[in-house]
């Protein structure tokens, strides 16, 4: 869905914008003629003089707003634009299936999703989401693109399918990569998440901005390495990290992630690839490298997905019982000298075996 929008469409904009290119071309403005020999198909053969004395009126000016902005047609883009605004507002969680695995009541009530536009916010336990979306009304069920600008899932995107019924919302959407549902259901191992939402309220919620973009990499010295230095060899504890794992303890950038949400995380790990998912969401998707001779032992990750793939995160590791616990800064972090002191970015994580 490649749709060319300003920031929160809004109809009364797009309107004074087709009267304007409307009034440019009756006076003889050069790009104006041009804008409708490039998206007016009753003027893609014309030139400029003969498109100015043609009369074309505002309905066909409409439709070279709607054709530069990526729609077919007028209507197309008015049902787009409506849309959206019948979206707006803050909504609640009644209900997040998972991989046919529905989240307890409970874990959902600190969650809400808001909606400016085509800007939103999901604020959650885990951590706070921002970014942009797209929707094709005309599909059948109706689809949804997202584009996460910044948080946690900064750098990816999901595709899906949504149904609004007054104050009643439905989403259904691939995470971790997977692809768009087909229909409103997950199942076990679907990478799908079936979300549906209640109205609190539609007035515009504030300060939903989408999101800032994140500097470059290089200009916060984030480490890479060479993909080949984390193919070695499986020591004995590689192979007892091996399997999976479920999570005793987690704080992620200083948010201490409440007890209710533990039940859906997992760690596993097969050879020294090691995945993190909770909720559905892939949190860490890594090939891991330990130093077994340093104290606490040394763990690098080679991160594998997103707007990270490539970048290395340093951390610390060490056993507790038969539990294992991880220190792991952001990546262009030093790695921390030992458990003392919390990262204000990284991960702290503690995991017993399944």
């Amino acid at each position: 869905m490649d749709k060319k929008f300003p920031a929160r469409p809004h109809l009364e904009h797009l309107r004074r914008q087709a009267k304007a290119l409307l009034a440019q071309l009756k006076d003889g403005t050069p790009p104006a003629a041009q804008a409708f020999i490039d998206h007016l198909p009753e003027a893609r053969q014309m030139r400029a003089d003969a498109v100015r004395a043609a009369g074309f009126r505002l309905a066909d000016a409409q439709s070279v707003v709607a054709r530069q902005s990526g729609f077919a047609s007028w209507p197309a883009l008015t049902r787009h634009v409506q849309q959206l605004h019948s979206l707006e507002g803050d909504w609640r969680f009644e209900r997040l299936e998972v991989d046919g695995a529905a989240m307890p009541a409970g874990a959902l009530a600190h969650s809400r999703l808001l909606f400016d536009g085509d800007r939103f916010r999901m604020e959650s336990p885990e951590g706070n989401y921002e970014g942009m979306f797209t929707i094709d009304v005309d599909a059948r069920p109706p689809q949804i693109d997202i584009e996460f600008v910044e948080g946690p899932e900064a750098g990816n995107w999901c595709y899906g399918l949504y149904e609004l019924d007054g104050d009643c919302l439905t989403l259904c959407l691939g995470l971790a990569g997977a692809s768009r549902p087909s229909t409103f259901a997950t199942r076990p191992g679907s990478g799908h998440a079936l979300e549906r939402l209640r109205r609190a309220s539609a007035a515009r919620p504030a300060n939903v901005t989408g999101g800032t973009p994140q500097p470059p990499e290089a200009a916060v010295a984030v480490d890479r390495e060479d993909p080949a230095a984390f193919d070695q060899e499986m020591t004995p504890l590689m192979r007892r990290l091996e399997g999976e794992w479920i999570p005793v303890h987690m704080i992620r950038d200083g948010k201490t992630l409440p007890d209710a949400w533990l039940a859906f995380g997992s760690r596993t790990a097969v050879g020294n690839e090691v995945k993190v998912v909770f909720g559905g969401q892939v949190m860490v998707h890594a090939k891991v490298r330990i130093d077994e001779r340093a104290t606490p032992a040394a763990v690098d990750y080679l991160n594998l997905d997103g707007a990270k793939a490539n970048t290395v995160s340093r951390g610390i590791m060490e056993w507790v019982g038969d539990e294992v616990r991880f220190l792991i800064a952001a990546p262009g972090q030093s790695r921390p000298a030992d458990f003392s002191v919390p990262l204000g970015t990284g991960t702290l994580s503690q995991w017993r075996r399944r």
